[in-house]
């Protein structure tokens, strides 16, 4: 359960256009999900994305993950996590990307900067520089990098793969779409695409556990909602269910989009 946070937003794997109807989310959109290791409901978390503003100077789209241990869980490990993206307004390449993690006695901060003329990630700590990392056109964090995904016309057999740093190192994203399935959780029943990114570049638990598999089920309707998450490593089970959905223009959750 150590590395709790760090699954919770492999949503993690991922600019105020609000009006652009191509879109899946707009400003204004909130999915909450209940977290699991094993059978044991371990934290919450969130998945927003927030009015339009700026980053770097620019118009940018701002979105944000949270994720919170039970206080049943904090008594042992308290986790409390907050991951923010902002992108272009064209979703086509990620522009700022924080993270804040405090996970039992380990914390840290951190801040990206992508330099698209340069072809250049740098990532800070404390207002210093502590790496840099070359990057192909277009790169995303892995928070934005799910919001990318849900851009994409998705089917079965569906393949896709995007540049990707989180700022130690550069490397190419990629998942497909396997399996059409019925998913039910405490927000209803859902039609959804089951999608498996890989995970050998991933790191962390991942690379600890020769099994591993991870495995993001999104709707099939024009939201490209992830509905449930899960991942199979060494330490465990790890599972997120979608329990909430708040949009400028919310739908009936419990309606299933009619298979073809």
């Amino acid at each position: 359960m150590k590395r709790l946070a760090a699954f919770a937003l492999l949503l993690v794997l991922l600019a105020a256009h609000p009006a652009q109807a191509e879109y899946p989310f707009a400003a204004g959109e909130k999915l909450t999900y209940d977290l699991f290791w094993t059978f044991i409901h371990a934290g919450t978390a969130t998945l927003e994305t927030l009015p339009g503003t700026e980053a770097e100077g620019k118009p940018a789209l701002h979105i944000r993950a949270l994720a919170k241990s039970t206080p049943f869980i904090d008594k042992f490990y308290r986790v409390r996590d907050e991951i923010q993206s902002w992108v272009d307004p064209g979703v086509t390449r990620a522009l700022l990307y924080q993270k804040d993690q405090s996970e039992g006695d380990y914390v840290r901060h951190y801040l990206i900067r992508f330099n698209p003329q340069g072809n250049m990630a740098f990532r800070y700590s404390k207002g210093a520089l502590k790496n840099a990392v070359r990057t192909e056109p277009g790169t995303f964090d892995p928070l934005s990098m799910l919001f990318l995904f849900r851009t994409k016309p998705l089917a079965l057999g569906y393949e896709f793969a995007a540049p990707v740093t989180d700022g130690d190192k550069a490397v190419v994203g990629k998942a497909r779409v396997v399996k059409r399935e019925t998913i039910t959780t405490k927000a209803g029943e859902f039609d959804t695409f089951l999608v498996e990114p890989e995970v050998k570049e991933i790191g962390g638990v991942f690379r600890k556990s020769p099994d591993a598999k991870l495995q993001v089920w999104i709707t099939t309707d024009e939201r490209r909602i992830p509905v449930r998450v899960k991942s199979k490593v060494v330490v465990g089970a790890f599972y997120m269910d979608l329990t909430g959905y708040e949009g400028p223009q919310p739908k009936p959750l419990q309606t299933r989009q009619e298979r073809p």
